[in-house]
């Protein structure tokens, strides 16, 4: 199941793959091109992906579609958490089409996975967790003016995955900044994930953990209630509010 906006309104058809990219129009250079093509498109899980994306750029090296596969590649290895190779294929997805939404997207999946990954003591922890704000700074910049690779998505379609895609990168630099112990510099980027996608549960969660762990526990407990009464939030977030409000309500009990 594809879980990623961008994955799934690009994957739809061969004809939609053809519209992506900056404006440019790439196509297939031959039948066995497309074929290639179609198996990546249709792949039925992430490592099925993975292997058609890796098929196509190493049997069609000067395809059209290279940074879409990169990206692809990318994404399959964010969803199966192997933060690694999401780092090295989104580098490479970012330098394959630098301007496009999907490489802004593909710097927020390193920026996240070096964010998720670095440890308070590592000694290279503020090279790992600058590079991670400077990417989300990059992709909120290139997601602004960043084309529709398909043109055939409604403008609320193309706002709404440019929306999300930014709350995301809001929410590695909240992350990257949790792992500093900047907890009001996390909350300050948490609430700007949060008023950029008011729907995501998780980032409220987020939110509220901070502001609980600088001492707020009031606006903590506010921030998760919300989360509690969302209506269609999903059960495991839910779940997940009601430990942080408990934490919250015995720290403030404590005081």
């Amino acid at each position: 199941m594809l879980k990623n906006v961008f994955l799934r309104l690009v994957t739809g058809t061969l004809a939609a793959a053809l519209l992506f990219a900056q404006g440019k129009q790439p196509a297939p250079k031959s039948q066995k091109e497309v074929d290639a093509l179609n198996l990546m498109f249709q792949a039925a899980d992430n490592d099925a992906r993975i292997k058609a994306a890796n098929d196509l750029l190493t049997k069609f090296a000067d395809t059209d579609f290279k940074g879409l596969a990169l990206y692809m590649i990318t994404t399959s290895y964010n969803e199966k958490k192997d933060a690694t190779n999401t780092i090295v294929y989104g580098e490479r997805a970012v330098e394959a089409d630098p301007k496009s939404a999907l490489s802004a997207h593909a710097r927020i999946m390193i920026a996240t996975s070096l964010a998720m990954t670095t440890k308070e003591f590592d000694f290279d922890k503020e090279e790992k967790l600058g590079r991670a704000d400077k990417l989300s700074k990059e992709a909120i910049e290139v997601l602004k003016t960043a084309p529709k690779f398909n043109p055939s998505l409604t403008d609320e379609q193309w706002e709404g995955a440019k929306k999300g895609y930014t709350s995301e990168a809001y929410v590695a630099m909240g992350m990257a900044a949790i792992v500093r112990k900047k907890y009001p510099e996390a909350i300050e980027n948490y609430k700007l994930a949060s008023e950029t996608d008011p729907t995501n549960g998780a980032t409220f969660v987020r939110l509220g953990a901070a502001q609980s762990s600088a001492g707020k526990y009031d606006d903590a407990i506010a921030t998760l209630d919300k989360v509690i009464g969302m209506a269609g939030a999903d059960p495991a977030i839910v779940n997940f509010a009601k430990g942080e409000k408990e934490k919250a309500v015995k720290a403030k009990g404590a005081k």
